[in-house]
């Protein structure tokens, strides 16, 4: 899609032309994103730019159009052409970005995520959106490889591990009809004055609340907020399949035209990893 023609079809989604589009450099695909401004007026924009940004953007506005409340912006337009959809929300440049964390900043975050998990709406399950299970500590098992090269941990502890960590993973309940957004992180998260925003809604489906808050919690002690036990204390089931979640694609290979992905991954299980030998009691890496 050219710059001429999203600019039009924008426009038509909006009802009045955009003569300031900024461009924003933010999330881990290729897809455009921009925040428009004209007739005093402003939107955050995204637009697809491969099959996979497409898919996802569909996605999401498949969410926007099921999911309401405080914690999910305002849809202002969407396009879900099967291509090239376009998807036009509120726009949230004013709002605080953590990190860094205070107090109020995670009690605000947890009040928008609880104010989800208590709401109504039809996303489909885990396994309808995200496929079949099992991509953890069992998959670990049967190829240790990927997981000992990001050097987290030795083949020695691994082998003593794995027995009490797949153990735990399978006691996780991933099933639920709680709305979730299963993609939890700083970069999709903001504070305003009359709340927090939950922003990138592709991954969300129907599953066990505290999971999906579990699966944000190593990145949030990453960025120097509360340590997982804090918030979700005695929780050695989600401490080990979140972990495994990541202990099993931080070493894989790079996911093309989203290079930044496998970091985030290893950065997370930096987090994950302990907080589940915490949690289970194991030997410490």
């Amino acid at each position: 899609m050219g710059g001429v023609e999203l600019r039009e079809r924008v426009a038509a989604l909006l009802g009045w032309m955009p003569d300031e589009w900024i461009a924003c450099d933010r999330g881990y695909t290729p897809a455009a994103r921009f925040i428009v401004r004209g007739s005093g007026e402003a939107a955050f924009v995204k637009a697809a730019t491969t099959e996979l940004t497409a898919g996802l953007i569909n996605r999401e506005i498949a969410v926007y159009r099921h999911l309401d409340g405080p914690f999910i912006p305002t849809l202002i337009a969407a396009d879900a052409d099967p291509d090239t959809p376009i998807l036009i929300i509120e726009d949230l440049g004013a709002a605080t970005w953590p990190p860094p964390w205070t107090d109020a900043n995670v009690a605000a975050a947890l009040a928008a995520i609880d104010t989800l998990h208590d709401s109504e709406a039809s996303l489909g399950p885990y396994v309808g959106v995200h496929g079949a299970l099992g991509f953890g500590w069992a998959a670990i098992s049967d190829d240790p490889l990927p997981f000992l090269s990001t050097g987290i941990a030795s083949a020695d502890w691994l082998e003593r591990a794995l027995p009490a960590l797949i153990e735990a993973e399978a006691a996780c309940e991933l099933d639920g009809t709680a709305p979730c957004h299963w993609d939890l992180r700083s970069d999709n998260l903001c504070i305003t004055p009359s709340g927090a925003r939950l922003i990138d809604w592709a991954e969300a489906c129907q599953s066990n609340p505290q999971l999906d808050t579990g699966f944000w919690l190593p990145s949030l002690a990453l960025e120097g907020g509360p340590p997982p036990e804090a918030i979700l204390p005695d929780a050695p089931a989600i401490a080990a399949w979140v972990a495994g979640f990541f202990a099993a694609r931080a070493g894989l290979p790079m996911i093309p035209n989203a290079p930044g992905v496998r970091r985030v991954q290893l950065d997370q299980l930096s987090m994950a990893l302990p907080w589940a030998i915490r949690a289970l009691g194991l030997a410490p890496i």
